[in-house]
């Protein structure tokens, strides 16, 4: 039977379960990857289940969205990571060597293997023809440990590309398109694997671009086949012997079918608040900006960067607009230092951002009340940049450089400016020497882990009883996202220390003189009463953020209820003991307000072996049905405490 590449990869790699659509599989881990927002909270449970050292192939921690490195917090993760790791058998990329998605393509990242990370921006790897898939913490440190990873065997969209991009036209309209017809809802459970003759035009940046913003349609991943384009990649990293030639079989069948011919595409932006709020850049020509960065995990490459650099060569920023780059690694920067293209950067009047994730999480370079930021970044949720009621445009590097130039939005095809195609180099800089490698098991057991007095063992999950009596502590709509729930930017420093993050959980929705969203939960934690979140459709949207679990899991939350709830979020909640429910009819979430009383009888037996549990609202006098979707080990786990005591139980 021809398959699909997505399956080629699971098969390989199953390891527990039937490979059959809708069933709950287990696969093996080749590689993990953290970063220090979310790596300091995975080593820390990574060490608390007592878990050996690291036995997957490669695993790689990375520091590049905390360093800012205002008060001590931040470089106390560093030297923590940076020590932990190397006991671990973990190599570690240190700051300022690069954005993690961006420097494990460059130098780790191989066709066909398996990739967990506690980012959702992982699949990012898929641009390589990796089954690469973001995951909480918890999960990443039972990779490492050389558990399995479990996840729905999905189902596969393909999305045949034909054509070619035509000037000032870019992959990141591709992505963009493709948010305009699948949304960033109803996606769970789903693969995106591309296909078709256009596929061989796109260059692994490009295609990597594509991945890495797929994240927003709330899909496991996104793969690309390996193909001449890799291989020519892999040379140029000096990888070649990494490369494997991998497709899907002819004439598989996919679930369904998207196709794109990249000849007729048109560039496009994504408008605040939703990366799927899709516009042309037509619709919005001679919109004034004032605010212009380019670079992120989607958008920081060197071919990305070259364009940039022709662009600008000569010329001038718009007086009216700030503008910024943040080359997404250690290679790129060197490798436009070395050829003069930084220096045309900088002349036409950019500001130089370091390697790191910076504006895209809300780590400065926040845009002026009222103005309209354009940025090449992968997500733009209310706030996310820094300022309350920001507008901000995700655009391609093409559309943003012309914007940046006149000051406003212009169609990049009637900028005047000449876009060349940058053709991958012959050969990459690959200098490693920022990339610290793991002891040996005889060098680890004497060294020293550095733990500063910001770092806390996060609090373990309490086995649920057997009914719940709760209150509602929030009641939210739809879209909520974990920026939502766990704030970014100034608060990340925070994360290594969760009895201080969780003080900001919800904090968007919090009201001057009120008591808060912790407040109020942790009023009823110590009363003995659960506290219950309710909210409408796709709950979790987002990032990875183990912490969207792990501080309301803190304040006492013990039910999450909604009409529907993303993936990985659920796993993370599930891995922390907070039940989640969704209901059986979507007007039951109607009936329920804020501070409403809800009683589970029960709940312990109908996860043990029941697809529902009834709900009675005792403020309202009414009872109704909630859905438990779960395959056989979330209802383990649940039953065990979460995922750190069923590991240690198993």
């Amino acid at each position: 039977m021809a398959k699909t590449l997505t399956y080629k990869i699971l098969e390989k790699h199953l390891i527990d379960g039937k490979l059959e659509k809708g069933s709950s599989i287990g696969i093996r881990i080749d590689q993990t990857l953290t970063q220090d927002a979310t790596g300091t909270t995975a080593f820390l449970l990574f060490e608390s289940m007592a878990l050996p050292r690291a036995k997957t192939d490669v695993s790689v921690s990375y520091v590049d969205h905390n360093m800012s490195q205002f008060g001590p917090e931040n470089h106390n993760d560093h030297l923590y990571l940076q020590t932990i790791a190397a006991k671990s058998g973990v190599y570690h990329s240190r700051p300022g060597n690069g954005i993690c998605h961006q420097v494990h393509l460059e130098r780790f990242g191989k066709p066909g293997a398996t990739l967990l990370g506690s980012d959702s921006h992982t699949p990012t790897g898929g641009g390589i023809s990796m089954l690469a898939i973001g995951a909480g913490g918890m999960d990443v440190a039972v990779a490492m440990g050389g558990g399995a990873f479990y996840l729905t065997a999905p189902k596969v969209i393909g999305v045949k590309l034909s054509g070619r991009l035509p000037a000032g036209v870019a992959s990141k309209d591709i992505i963009l398109k493709l948010l305009s017809i699948l949304t960033t809802k109803g996606n769970v459970g789903c693969v995106v694997e591309y296909f078709g003759d256009g596929v061989k035009s796109l260059s692994v940046p490009q295609r990597a671009t594509v991945t890495n913003m797929g994240a927003e349609l709330g899909v496991t991943t996104s793969v690309f086949a390996s193909d001449a384009q890799t291989e020519k990649f892999l040379k140029a990293q000096h990888r070649s012997a990494d490369f494997v030639a991998m497709a899907a079989d002819d004439r598989c069948e996919y679930d369904s079918v998207i196709e794109i011919d990249l000849a007729r595409l048109e560039p496009l932006a994504a408008q605040s608040p939703s990366p799927d709020n899709i516009k042309t850049i037509k619709s919005l020509v001679g919109t004034k900006i004032s605010q212009v960065v380019i670079g992120s995990c989607t958008n920081s490459s060197y071919t990305d960067l070259m364009m940039v650099a022709a662009a600008l060569k000569g010329k001038t920023i718009a007086a009216s607009v700030e503008f910024a780059i943040a080359p997404g690694s250690k290679q790129v920067m060197a490798m436009l230092a070395a050829n003069g293209a930084m220096a045309d950067i900088i002349a036409a009047g950019a500001r130089i951002l370091e390697s790191g994730c910076g504006p895209c999480i809300g780590q400065g370079f926040s845009p002026a009340d009222g103005t309209v930021s354009v940025r090449t970044f992968n997500r733009n949720f209310a706030g996310r940049s820094g300022t309350k009621g920001d507008s901000v445009l995700l655009t391609s590097p093409e559309t943003a450089v012309a914007a940046a130039l006149a000051g406003e939005i212009v169609d990049p095809r009637e900028a005047g400016i000449d876009y060349k195609v940058i053709e991958l180099p012959g050969e990459f800089l690959a200098d490693d020497n920022m990339i610290q490698k793991p002891l040996s098991a005889t060098e680890a057991e004497k060294a020293e882990v550095l733990r500063g007095p910001t770092i806390v063992v996060p609090e373990s999950p309490k086995k649920l009883a057997e009914s719940i009596n709760g209150n509602v502590v929030l009641k939210c709509g739809d879209k909520i996202t974990t920026d939502h729930i766990m704030p970014a930017g100034v608060f990340l420093k925070y994360r290594s220390n969760v009895p201080v993050y969780a003080k900001c959980v919800f904090n968007c929705f919090d009201e001057e003189g009120k008591p808060t969203f912790a407040e109020r939960a942790l009023v009823l934690k110590a009363g003995g009463i659960a506290g219950i979140i309710v909210a409408a459709d796709s709950y979790g949207q987002g990032s990875s953020r183990e912490h969207a679990a792990l501080c309301p899991m803190y304040l006492g939350i013990q039910v999450v209820l909604a009409k529907s709830i993303e993936r990985i979020h659920k796993a993370n909640l599930i891995n922390f003991c907070i039940v989640p429910i969704t209901f059986s009819e979507p007007a039951d979430y109607d009936r329920i307000n804020e501070n409403d009383e809800l009683v589970i009888e029960n709940l312990t037996e109908a996860i043990k072996g029941s697809n529902n549990v009834m709900i009675k609202n005792k403020t309202a006098g009414t009872e109704f049905k909630g859905l438990l979707k779960f395959s056989d080990r979330d209802r383990q786990i649940l039953i065990a405490g979460g995922l750190g005591k069923y590991t240690k139980d198993v």
